[in-house]
């Protein structure tokens, strides 16, 4: 990890990841799945997003994507290098490709995705020595709280299914 980033504790990791947690509400309120992020910097958030992919009706439209995207602008850079991002769920592929490509440092996520899960748990894209670079990832931070949003979103969808 890079010396000139601050060593953040465990509070400031669940501070900011309360902070995803909204931005996981939201995503809800609009009947997307229950996923948030930001990006500190500088003990800032200069960049949020959550899931839009139906609202949008773009595949991409996570809320890991739509984060970079908003940081990158805030930085007017594609590197983020001087960052932590926070996620409520494991990133997928997908995401953990883009976290890797924006150089970020260190990613700190609250639930493990057990079906797409790719830092760690089903792949580990951003801990593969073939890449360029690899991101430091703290697990498990306010875990509850973000696998309970997901439940209880599912289990709400099931209930209209039904």
């Amino acid at each position: 990890m890079n010396d000139s980033i601050p060593l953040l504790g465990p509070d400031d990791h669940e501070y900011w990841m309360k902070q995803a947690l909204r931005e996981a509400g939201r995503a809800a309120e609009e009947g997307e799945v229950p996923v948030g992020a930001v990006i500190v910097h500088n003990s800032m958030v200069i960049g949020r997003g959550y899931n839009r992919t139906e609202g949008l009706g773009d595949a991409t439209a996570h809320a890991e994507i739509l984060a970079i995207g908003a940081a990158s602008e805030t930085l007017g850079d594609w590197r983020l290098e001087d960052c932590t991002f926070y996620v409520t769920l494991e990133p997928c592929a997908m995401c953990a490709g883009a976290i890797v490509q924006a150089r970020v440092p260190l990613l700190v996520y609250g639930a493990p995705d057990p079906k797409a899960g790719a830092c760690g748990t089903l792949y580990n894209i951003v801990d593969d020595p073939r890449l360029n670079h690899r991101v430091e990832v703290i697990s498990g931070v306010l875990h509850e709280e973000s696998a309970g949003l997901l439940k209880e979103f599912f289990s709400r969808l099931r209930e209209i299914e039904d």
